[in-house]
């Protein structure tokens, strides 16, 4: 860890004020180059601690960063994770207002809520998947508060790994009766095929991001409770999205889930 408390408590504040006021923001590495991987964890908590503070309920977790080859091309050896909240829920079937977003893009995943705890280190995806209640149809809003959407690593962590909102469907099923890495997506914006993917995109298997959600965790002491919704990462790459656009999104087994940007 390179940055003192007083700096993290600056810089999240920094963070988050640029998702609250919709304000696009340098990356903070140009300023703070030798910050480390504990240093951006560090200020996505503070930013987390300072929306528990104010009354934000913290609706689940996500993963980030879930495709081996985007590591490897990253030159990281394991994804990243952050939180979702209560405000950052959006109605499947409804509509979504552009305007509270900065630059927002879509990604078609599959979520999971557990009926167990899991804890690293050593989860792996037979303990995930004894823990998995239901497995959901969902789609995530990613927002970088980063202009021009320039960014590393570090700093997309410091962002809460640019959640913004997310988009679940009503079908529901166990995961006993989906093959997960076939599940296939299809991706529509009005009316044309934008994305198509199948479950294995992340990490070879949804379940293996929760393991690994469990493990990285563990490094700081923390486990996954009971009940927990987790967005498992992409199936598809992140899609652009503006005022006006219509999405629909297939899932093999899951039904279709449908919303529309204004």
């Amino acid at each position: 860890m390179t940055l003192d408390q007083e700096t993290i408590e600056k810089l999240a504040e920094h963070v988050e004020n640029a998702e609250l006021n919709r304000q696009a923001i340098i990356k903070i590495t140009d300023d703070y180059p030798d910050m480390d991987w504990e240093d951006a964890y560090a200020i996505q908590y503070a930013i987390r601690d300072r929306k528990i503070a104010r009354g934000t309920k913290i609706a689940g977790l996500k993963m980030g960063l879930t495709s081996r080859a985007k590591m490897k091309q990253m030159g990281v050896e394991q994804p990243v994770y952050g939180f979702l909240t209560d405000y950052g829920a959006c109605p499947e079937g409804g509509e979504i207002e552009t305007d509270r977003f900065i630059h927002p893009r879509i990604e078609a995943e599959v979520a999971v809520v557990t009926k167990a705890p899991l804890k690293g280190p050593g989860c792996h995806i037979g303990a995930v998947l004894a823990a998995i209640d239901i497995v959901l149809p969902a789609v995530e809003i990613i927002d970088s508060r980063y202009k021009d959407f320039r960014f590393d690593l570090k700093s997309v962590v410091a962002d809460n790994t640019s959640a913004a909102g997310y988009v679940v469907g009503g079908r529901r099923a166990k995961p006993e009766s989906l093959d997960m890495p076939t599940l296939g997506v299809v991706l529509e914006k009005n009316g044309e095929i934008v994305e198509l993917g199948a479950g294995a995109a992340v990490l070879g298997h949804p379940a293996a991001s929760v393991a690994m959600l469990a493990n990285m965790m563990a490094a700081r002491g923390e486990e996954i409770p009971a009940g927990t919704f987790i967005m498992t990462g992409g199936i598809t790459a992140a899609v652009a999205v503006e005022a006006g656009d219509n999405i629909n999104v297939r899932y093999q087994d899951l039904g279709t889930l449908g919303f529309r940007f204004v």
